[in-house]
């Protein structure tokens, strides 16, 4: 007893000195039982690197020979090793051990892989975990992070993997669905999480609730807001739940229920309660109902809500989509001045799209380069949409120029702008950049709910069984459309080819398709309200159209585009051609 504590006295001493490596081999040389006691000693004081070079110095001597408390206090010392190599490295040695079977050095190599963010390795690591151990807690965890990089396909292949899934396996993995803009996948998901027999909680509630928003699936958010009801007794309280509500109905195209939900529950006074206040927000902002949105702000001190900066997004969207150019100055300047609230670049995006929407391009440009921060290319994107509307090709060039990273769409948005400006040598132009540069146009969809199905239709589309009908109540619904004063606007194609081709180009657009789809399954006369969602901002000319189809139905068309809500009635549309 007495030896041993006059070694471990020895070992600690040698280790305080800079020479420490050669002094513990000294002394381990006489008492080799003492190896892993060094190499914990050193990583106890804060020495990780020098605790690898003590042991290649032990191991490399022969006074060592490792077993699986030196693999384990080597992975502790990897966890705060600065050099990435050393993990794999330590892989390959555990395997020619063969320790790989020891659960202990797995689960703590598998939690350094993923501190390291080295995903890949651990998904390979995952299979001798399931082998040993079938908890799908280590599942779980490799999900959320393949989730969080929006790597769904990864996410996919460790669900499979997993022996045994649990409720956090199932919601985990609807959300990496939701946060990849994969909202069918995840309303298929929750589906067959009920089929296996695994209860919802409130998670997975909010989560399928946000995929019902993204895919416009009205019917489906519906059933699952029955199902709450059922199920979660008291669910008014939470304030998850309920803003998972509101901006379900509001992103589906029924406002009113979502406003109906948000007067029920607006008197919460959880501190999580402003996110029933922001879904509310944003919800009448997509619809236009920008007075709306500003009665609602205004009404917050009364239930001493306070607003932050996802309030102020909303208002300024508001104000954008309704033409409140002063209004959206107003509360700009006043989120730093009476809330001190920093704006963010959501917010100069916001602010700047309100005053180019205007025609305000100069003070949006002049707003760009006064920016405290750099602006990035959705900035540079909102000025850009607003030339086509003010025919500034020439700003749009600008714009266009200012971007580091250019998607498909701003190509073709720039390429429209010039052909409404009939300079269709410049217009060609972008298509030949598009070409050279591997840049591929992004595909128009539009989708809509029928019998509680999402049909979805692309333009051009002649992959539906019954596409031949479609097709036919579209060319009758045209012909109804032009004697109620439909004219095509040929100005939004990109070719200098003649008006009957131009319109040909027009005539089969994707959510054209989506509304004669819904009148032919229904009857003309019989049919319900029309929805139809889509992934693009719609053009002028569907736009029109819209306005004449849904009177000659004598019915309401919403339709959902990229950026807000359209509600067409008896030939008008609730954005008063402001978009």
């Amino acid at each position: 007893m007495l030896l041993a504590l006059l070694l471990n006295r020895r070992l600690f001493a040698a280790l305080t000195t800079p020479t420490c490596s050669t002094k513990c081999l000294t002394i381990v040389e006489r008492f080799p039982p003492f190896c892993n006691a060094i190499i914990r000693a050193i990583i106890e004081k804060g020495s990780p690197t020098k605790a690898f070079l003590a042991f290649e110095s032990l191991h490399s001597s022969g006074a060592l020979r490792p077993d699986h408390r030196t693999i384990a206090l080597l992975l502790k010392a990897s966890s705060i090793y600065p050099h990435l190599s050393n993990v794999s490295e330590l892989h390959v040695f555990i395997i020619k051990l063969g320790l790989q079977w020891q659960s202990s050095l797995s689960s703590s190599l598998f939690r350094l892989y993923l501190s390291r963010n080295l995903l890949k390795h651990a998904l390979q690591l995952l299979d001798e975990i399931f082998v040993q151990d079938t908890d799908p807690f280590y599942g779980n965890l490799l999900i959320t992070s393949f989730s969080r990089k929006e790597d769904v396909e990864s996410s996919y292949m460790v669900f499979k993997k997993m022996p045994v899934r649990d409720k956090i396996s199932w919601n985990s993995m609807i959300t990496a669905a939701v946060r990849s803009s994969r909202p069918k996948e995840a309303l298929s998901l929750y589906r067959r999480m009920i089929v296996a027999g695994v209860e919802p909680d409130c998670f997975s509630f909010s989560t399928v609730l946000s995929a019902c928003a993204r895919a416009g699936a009205l019917c489906h958010g519906e059933r699952i807001h029955r199902l709450m009801t059922e199920k979660e007794a008291g669910f008014e309280s939470n304030p998850f739940l309920c803003s998972a509500l509101i901006d379900m109905y509001s992103k589906c195209g029924r406002v009113d229920l979502a406003r109906s939900i948000f007067d029920s529950v607006k008197r919460i006074s959880d501190s999580n309660s402003i996110s029933i206040w922001n879904s509310m927000i944003t919800g009448l902002a997509i619809h236009g109902l920008g007075a709306d949105a500003l009665q609602t702000f205004d009404n917050m001190p009364k239930h001493a809500i306070f607003p932050d900066k996802v309030t102020f997004v909303g208002i300024l969207t508001a104000c954008s989509h309704s033409g409140m150019v002063d209004e959206a100055r107003f509360y700009f300047n006043s989120m730093q001045r009476d809330f001190s609230i920093k704006p963010q670049l959501e917010h100069y995006g916001a602010m700047v799209d309100a005053l180019a929407r205007a025609g305000q391009l100069s003070d949006a440009y002049e707003l760009i380069k006064e920016m405290p921060i750099e602006p990035d290319s959705a900035i540079w994107r909102a000025l850009l949409g607003a030339c086509r509307r003010h025919s500034r090709w020439d700003v749009a060039e600008m714009a266009m120029g200012e971007m580091r990273r250019c998607h498909s769409g701003d190509y073709v948005l720039l390429s429209n702008i010039y052909s409404s400006a009939k300079r269709w040598e410049k217009a060609e132009g972008v298509w030949r950049v598009m070409k050279e540069r591997g840049v591929r146009k992004g595909k128009a969809l539009s989708w809509v709910e029928m019998d509680g199905r999402v049909q979805q239709f692309k333009a051009g589309d002649r992959s539906h069984r019954n596409s031949d009908e479609i097709y036919r109540m579209l060319g009758e619904l045209t012909r109804r459309a032009k004697a109620e004063g439909y004219v095509p606007v040929t100005e939004v194609t990109t070719k200098d080819v003649s008006e009957e081709e131009k319109e040909e180009n027009l005539s089969s657009h994707s959510e054209k398709l989506a509304v004669a789809y819904c009148v032919m399954r229904n009857g003309a006369e019989g049919i319900h309200d029309i929805r139809v969602s889509k992934n693009l901002q719609t053009c002028w000319d569907c736009h029109g159209w819209m306005k004449a189809v849904c009177k000659v139905l004598g019915r309401v068309i919403t339709v959902r585009d990229r950026i807000r809500f359209h509600r067409f009635e008896n030939g008008d549309c609730s954005c008063r051609d402001y978009w």
